[in-house]
């Protein structure tokens, strides 16, 4: 096997076993980009010296001895709108094509403890707007399965790079489906944890109620030990409030006999693939074989979730960007004559469409005369949303569902049809609305051998719980180790 293709659990071992170095698991990735990168297009900024030598320090020390982090020689891949000390972080947006921040996000500062090595920066829709990867103002993502789809979105390059092996661990960013979507895509394991148990400290913000950082790994352990790294309180984050730090790999082999999982049959109506319908039952009938107890539910209210996060996300974006106007930092015109026309010029030429569609929809939902009829309706139904998910959380450990209703569509498919994109999202949004954990993990490929995803919801902190079904309906499906495989395109 490819040491570009090792998990984070096999590269553990290697290290304590001293079969592998850390020098030659970072070379061995960096061959593995130069080989697919150029088909892919999955980084936007590579930093293969500074990786080499944080690979050299780690080695130094398991030369003396010296104690390894969790995470100690995996090369790590972060999406372009966390911030990195001294590496540019763009957010897939010209309006920050050359921005270098002066400091590090809080779970790059927990990576390196974690003794993790920072490969790049992964391509993303700008600002995290949209379901595809094709929003970037650099490049457009491809789906490693299959050159002509995309690979989801926001966090299509983060699921891209994990999925062709140019990267052992990735970090996305969750708004409404962000690291699931494409996880379901890409045929990788994706987890969006409870809002506020992963700090979002130095996370250029899209919609600062519903973001989330979270991890894209090749499987489900792999997402624990990233999990513990991460997760905890964090005084520079105000929305932190994990209640304590936990070992989820702890009890992750446990199994699932005498779990209660609901699946909402709102889930499963008018416009899900039939394939993908087929592989969430077979997923079912493999919970039952292994003790699980799995009942049709009810989830009244799955559809209207998805009004409500376009008008909060929308609002809280067009509050959020205001920011960058051309005066602080960030993209600026060469030519201006007063103030107000450096503004209207830096944001018409730095800003993509979909930035443009969704800073507009929001400035008019929190307009006067239109904020109580549009957001504090949004945020009213948001209300009911976590209600009803309480509600069947009191009879449900946890919730089965699809990830998203179709397989990954073709490059360019829906960029014409913003509403089309959006309704991708079906599946996800409610989750970030109720600030849920959820993950999103392959169980099973369509005909054509594209990956198909199933999400697992439950209620707040319980990631422990989600890994541990997880884990075993992975075990039991054993598909884990398939990796997409492709010719160069002509």
């Amino acid at each position: 096997m490819s040491l570009a293709a090792m998990t984070i659990e096999e590269i553990q071992r290697g290290l304590a076993a001293k079969e592998i170095t850390a020098v030659a698991l970072v070379k061995a990735v960096f061959e593995r980009i130069k080989e697919v990168e150029p088909q892919v297009q999955g980084y936007i900024t590579l930093c293969e010296k500074e990786a080499l030598t944080q690979a050299e320090a780690i080695d130094k020390k398991i030369e003396m001895s010296v104690p390894l982090g969790k995470l100690a020689g995996v090369p790590i891949a972060l999406k372009d709108n966390i911030c990195t000390d001294g590496i540019k972080t763009t957010c897939g947006s010209k309006m920050l094509a050359d921005f270098v921040p002066p400091y590090d996000a809080t779970v790059v500062k927990r990576l390196k403890d974690a003794d993790a090595i920072i490969i790049g920066k992964v391509n993303m829709d700008e600002f995290a707007m949209g379901s595809s990867t094709e929003n970037s103002a650099f490049k457009a993502t491809k789906n490693p399965w299959d050159l002509s789809r995309v690979p989801g979105g926001s966090s299509g390059g983060s699921a891209a790079v994990v999925a062709a092996d140019m990267s052992v661990l990735a970090l996305g960013s969750d708004t409404g489906g962000s690291i699931r979507q494409p996880a379901a895509f890409c045929g990788v394991v994706g987890l969006k944890p409870t809002y506020g148990l992963i700090s979002r400290f130095g996370l250029i913000a899209f919609a600062s109620s519903l973001d989330q950082i979270g991890p894209l790994t090749k499987t489900v352990y792999d997402s624990a030990v990233a999990l513990e790294v991460l997760q905890g309180k964090d005084p520079m984050d105000s929305t932190s409030k994990a209640p304590q730090e936990i070992n989820y790999v702890e009890g992750i082999k446990d199994g699932v006999k005498g779990m209660k999982i609901g699946v909402p049959r709102e889930f499963f109506q008018k416009g899900l693939d039939p394939e993908i319908a087929a592989s969430i039952q077979k997923s079912i009938e493999a919970y039952r074989s292994l003790g699980a107890i799995v009942e049709e539910t009810t989830l009244p209210i799955t559809e209207e979730g998805l009004s409500a996060y376009y008008i909060i996300s929308s609002a809280e974006a067009s509050s959020n960007l205001a920011r960058f106007d051309g005066l602080r930092y960030g993209y600026r015109p060469e030519d201006f004559e007063k103030v107000e026309e450096l503004m209207e010029k830096s944001r018409t030429d730095a800003f993509g469409e979909e930035v443009k569609r969704r800073i507009m929809l929001g400035t008019y939902a929190l307009s006067s005369g239109y904020y109580d009829a549009y957001y504090n309706r949004a945020q009213r139904l948001r209300r009911k949303i976590r209600e009803e998910f309480k509600t069947i959380f009191e009879k449900y450990d946890l919730i089965l569902s699809p990830t998203t209703p179709a397989l990954p569509f073709l490059c360019g498919e829906k960029s014409d049809n913003p509403l089309e994109m959006y309704l991708e999202d079906i599946y996800t949004i409610n989750i970030n609305l109720a600030e849920l954990p959820a993950l999103a993990m392959p169980c099973g490929f369509s005909s054509t051998g594209l990956p198909i995803g199933l999400q697992i919801i439950g209620p707040h902190f319980s990631e422990g719980k989600i890994l541990k079904a997880a884990y075993a309906l992975e075990k039991d499906l054993n598909i884990v180790g398939k990796r997409p495989q492709w010719k160069e395109e002509a």
